[in-house]
């Protein structure tokens, strides 16, 4: 069932039943191992939060690898970016971004991704993607590649 997920920690289904989240590392086969930089405060002094986006970006780059995609017939469109701010993150802080795959449509999938602090399971933020499979060469959506599906399995 699809969830909406908000920042008191719960998800929220379709039928308005709430339920909490308990995020833990082990839950996403993927992992991503990353720091903040002294360039990524705000003059609040800690992370701002167009920052988390790009942690979560470079994390997701590694999936593209992965699938060895390429500008050409075996690429990929962001369609939606969603993004719940769980705890405030403070420079310096060692990160490990995790992320699986949550569902595969006909030609778009999901990826959750959640930063949590490196060493523990306090979890900073939480996103959900949603990307289409597109081919350049046909100017077209395409089903979803192998590779992904073989992730989502």
């Amino acid at each position: 069932m699809s969830k909406l997920f908000c920042i008191q920690k719960c998800s929220i289904d379709f039928m308005g039943n709430r339920k909490n989240l308990n995020f833990q590392l082990t839950d996403f086969p993927f992992h991503y191992e990353t720091k903040t930089r002294w360039k990524d405060m705000d003059s609040f002094g800690h992370v701002n939060n167009a920052n988390y986006l790009t942690f979560i970006e470079d994390a997701r780059i590694t999936l593209f690898k992965r699938w060895k995609l390429n500008a050409i017939n075996k690429s990929l469109i962001v369609a939606s970016i969603k993004i719940d701010y769980l705890n405030q993150l403070k420079h310096p802080c060692d990160m490990v971004i995790g992320q699986r795959i949550s569902r595969i449509g006909n030609k778009s999938f999901d990826i959750e991704s959640v930063i949590f602090n490196k060493g523990s399971n306090i979890s900073f933020a939480f996103s959900l993607i949603t990307c289409v499979c597109y081919d350049y060469e046909k100017n077209l959506s395409v089903s979803v590649f192998p590779d992904i599906i073989a992730d989502y399995n």
